[in-house]
């Protein structure tokens, strides 16, 4: 029982040390200016659009807080994700690392986990400056539904990072982003494309965007901004069942990074 326990321990603190190591390094990385650099934007949004847009500036101000956040954080679980294994295995310190009692799973989880550490970092920041600035502006909103979307976008964030993780273990890093940018096109679409398949009346086009929606992530479950600001937020056993549906998905696509980096020959 207390080898089990140590064990288990063991692999908790492996997956802490890794984890802790790529937060540093990517917070190293200048990541924080994406933040100044989302202030700026909106700061100088709020001082443009009464030129532009008479009347109801305080409610694009609003959908451009929402809206400005996953782009920002996109780039982040993308550009990093997809370089957090490859570049270990350009620069060959993945020898070192594995060299250790380091498993691959351990060493995938970590990634991932230090990555979604700096994500979150990254959307708390972006959410306590989007709710200074509107509450300065005294641009009426709903505080647990900017909450809520914000939780969420950190959902979809981190199961597109470990995608991105996936696609980082076996291509290169450039491919890998493209194709994570692909997924996440796709998954934003991935109703519509099933809508689309019913629309064609032809039973293998049904199929097989039938069969796309289901392999594909359905990323506008996790999508609330536009919930947020006209207060429609699903109700909670909808919430949990989305939450739930996102954790799954991670699992299951780190599961896969994990059994094909650990066929990988170095």
């Amino acid at each position: 029982m207390s080898e089990a326990v140590l064990t288990i321990g063991g692999t908790f603190n492996r997956i802490g040390a890794i984890a802790s190591n790529v937060f540093r390094e990517v917070m190293r990385d200048r990541i924080l200016y994406l933040v100044m650099f989302y202030a700026g934007a909106l700061i100088l949004a709020n001082y443009l659009l009464p030129e532009i847009a008479a009347t109801t500036e305080k409610k694009i101000l609003l959908d451009l807080a929402l809206a400005t956040m996953p782009v920002i954080g996109l780039i982040v679980a993308i550009f990093i994700g997809t370089g957090l294994v490859n570049k270990e295995i350009e620069k060959r310190t993945v020898f070192v690392l594995i060299a250790k009692p380091v498993s691959r799973a351990e060493f995938i989880i970590g990634k991932h986990l230090g990555l979604s550490a700096v994500l979150a970092v990254l959307i708390a920041a972006m959410s306590l400056i989007a709710v200074g600035i509107l509450l300065v502006e005294k641009i009426p909103f709903s505080l647990p539904n900017l909450l809520i979307s914000s939780g969420f976008l950190l959902l979809q964030l981190s199961l597109i990072s470990a995608i991105a993780i996936l696609f980082g273990v076996f291509t290169s890093s450039l491919l890998a982003m493209m194709l994570s940018f692909g997924i996440y096109l796709m998954g934003q679409l991935s109703p519509d494309i099933v809508k689309f398949g019913k629309l064609t009346k032809n039973p293998v086009i049904e199929t097989v965007t039938q069969g796309l929606y289901l392999v594909l992530p359905d990323l506008t479950r996790l999508d609330l901004k536009n919930q947020a600001v006209y207060n429609l937020i699903p109700a909670p056993q909808i919430l949990l069942g989305n939450a739930l549906y996102a954790f799954l998905y991670i699992a299951f696509v780190l599961t896969i990074a994990s059994l094909i980096f650990s066929r990988r020959e170095f």
